[in-house]
């Protein structure tokens, strides 16, 4: 049972090493599922004195006035044999063995963290104390209760150390020790007040009763003792400390210790109490009892522990790796989280994720829409027709069919279907970059370095915008092409009958009959048809081409080959991390440690068991 005592004592340590010693934060605390006992009592109520008479050992700041500022965590190891010593948190390789030494440390740690005055603070101490002559048991000896400042503290101090103390013993894997003098009244003590506030069944408070042997004559404190005058779950332990004449004159503690037990054993009114009573009495049941709720929480514990470890893992994943030192190791993380958003962007393209599939809606709904919207018969008028015809035939009338006439008649027609080429290209243009922006958005690697992230959208955006300029290039060529040559089996099925055309003896403009006229126009309207027939696959092929498969190729290469040209101060500029993340991670990284840790820690406990 022994290492259950031992495995809290470590994850303690481990705990404050990391600052997290049970006050109110963002990240889970380990210390305060920990089972631990506070000691707690007023000014003047013995309650140093009791502590060292546990360790056997005179090492406690003394003097007038709030002495204890900071919460002190004394962890007892028991060792078979070997001189006593001490060792602190704060000095790892330095053991103390001479207890003087210790209590001069305590007060000296203390100034540091409260800057020499006279200030309290929640930070606790750590003292690890080896001896044969105690038991394996932890305590945390906490400030005592006080009515009113003294002099050099805010008048805030008693409150302070109200919420102080709360904040440790009101925590139900808190075990209360609470140390009352048997020379006052139970009614005034101020550790049974506070303990009964936050315990009111009495249920994890054990009971000290000092200064026993300093009663009014006449009087005695066996109703307190034997439960009578106030009940606790546990019973009553009396202890009798050294006196401040013993004090003064360096009394040997196991001495005290001999003269408590001969005080009990000789007390007519104790004596049927002397088998429990006393310092060496109340280190072996505060250890034995603390091992039992130790055993009792291990479930819980394990529990804890391995749901902290996964929020922790998730959220160390979501914040990304620590940047690396040298030059290739930032450049290969640049090109890393670059390609992973390259693939995302492609996934996108390829339907493994969603929103490629617009593209093809460019093409099967809006570009065809936009063709059948397109207005011909302003083109193919009566009047534009004759006009176009007529000036087509210069200074001599056409013999047979007007050619000239024809083509201007198409080629007009035909530059109309500019505007919905240009508008599917576009279109396809900002599908694309609305693809980009949520690749970026879904490649988690980016939202840790912001600047980055900008230069990887600018990046993309650019290289999107060259291709949407090539591809409008080359579309518009397709309707350009069929300005430029139209088929020769359309004009070789004109017909040719000059009856079927105007009388060129008439005017200028009555040369060509309506009916003539109407034929030409649905001649053309059937030729442009077949165009628009022919650009409706070939306008999209192209497009998919130009911007769809260059994308999905070579979105990034332009920037890829501008890093290789960078130096490292430009590459570091480029992994720029906020500094809150960067403290985030470290934080949480050592947290993560402690609880994998204490993980296995437990684990080889509870198997053990």
């Amino acid at each position: 049972m022994e290492n259950l005592i031992s495995l809290v004592n470590k994850i303690q340590r481990a705990c404050t090493a990391l600052g997290d010693h049970g006050e109110e934060g963002a990240m889970p605390t380990l210390w305060d599922s920990l089972p631990a006992i506070a000691v707690v009592g007023g000014q003047s109520s013995g309650k140093s004195s009791v502590l060292e008479s546990v360790v056997g050992k005179d090492f406690l700041p003394r003097g007038s006035g709030i002495v204890t500022r900071r919460p002190l965590v004394l962890q007892l190891h028991k060792i078979d044999e070997g001189r006593e010593y001490a060792e602190f948190m704060h000095l790892p390789r330095k053991r103390f063995t001479d207890f003087a030494a210790v209590r001069q440390e305590i007060s000296d740690e203390t100034d540091r963290e409260t800057g020499h005055s006279k200030a309290i603070s929640t930070v606790p101490i750590h003292l690890s104390i080896f001896s044969p002559n105690v038991v394996n048991l932890t305590l945390i000896d906490l400030p005592g209760l006080t009515k009113v400042a003294v002099d050099g503290q805010p008048e805030s101090t008693v409150k302070d150390i109200d919420n102080m103390v709360r904040s440790f013993i009101e925590k139900p894997n808190c075990i209360i020790l609470a140390i009352s003098p048997a020379n006052q009244d139970l009614a005034t003590s101020d550790a049974i007040k506070i303990s009964r506030e936050v315990d009111p069944k009495g249920e994890r408070t054990f009971g000290v009763l000092t200064k026993i042997d300093l009663m009014d004559q006449g009087t005695n404190a066996v109703d307190i003792l034997e439960g009578r005058s106030y009940k606790l779950q546990f019973p009553w332990i009396g202890v009798v400390n050294r006196s401040q004449a013993d004090i003064n004159k360096s009394v040997d503690m196991i001495a005290a210790r001999r003269r408590e037990r001969e005080y009990f054993s000789s007390s007519p009114e104790y004596r049927h109490l002397a088998n429990r009573m006393g310092s060496e009495h109340l280190g072996r049941v505060l250890s034995k009892h603390l091992e039992v709720v130790i055993k009792s929480r291990i479930p819980g514990l394990q529990s804890l522990v391995s749901k902290t470890i996964g929020e922790l893992e998730a959220e160390l994943s979501r914040l990304g790796k620590p940047i690396a030192a040298d030059t290739g190791g930032k450049l290969y993380v640049i090109m890393e989280i670059s390609r992973t958003f390259d693939q995302i962007f492609k996934e996108h393209l390829d339907g493994v994720r969603s929103g490629g599939e617009k593209v093809y809606g460019v093409f099967d709904n809006q570009f065809p829409a936009a063709l059948k919207r397109l207005q011909f018969d302003k083109h193919l008028s009566m009047e534009n027709i004759r006009k176009l015809i007529t000036e087509a035939d210069g200074y001599q009338p056409h013999l047979i069919a007007p050619e000239q006439g024809y083509r201007r008649l198409i080629e007009s027609s035909l530059l109309c279907i500019r505007g919905p080429a240009e508008a599917a290209v576009d279109a396809v243009h900002g599908i694309l970059k609305d693809l980009a922006q949520k690749s970026i958005n879904e490649t988690t690697e980016l939202k840790q370095y912001p600047t980055l992230r900008v230069e990887v959208a600018n990046a993309a955006f650019e290289s999107l915008e060259r291709m949407k300029e090539e591809s409008n290039r080359a579309t518009l060529q397709l309707v350009d092409m069929e300005c430029g040559y139209l088929t020769v089996d359309f004009f070789r099925k004109l017909p040719q009958d000059i009856d079927k055309g105007g009388n060129p003896t008439h005017s200028l403009f009555d040369r060509y009959n309506d009916s003539y006229l109407r034929r030409v126009g649905h001649n053309v309207l059937n030729y442009v048809n077949m165009v628009c027939s022919s650009l409706r696959i070939a306008i999209p092929k192209s497009i998919v081409y130009c911007q769809v498969r260059e994308a999905k190729r070579i979105l990034l290469d332009h920037f890829f080959a501008e890093l290789g040209a960078k130096e490292a101060r430009q590459l570091a500029k480029l992994l720029d991390e906020d500094p809150a993340v960067m403290q985030r991670r470290t934080l949480l990284a050592k947290r993560l440690e402690l609880y994998r840790s204490a993980q296995s820690e437990i684990e080889a406990v509870a198997w053990s068991k």
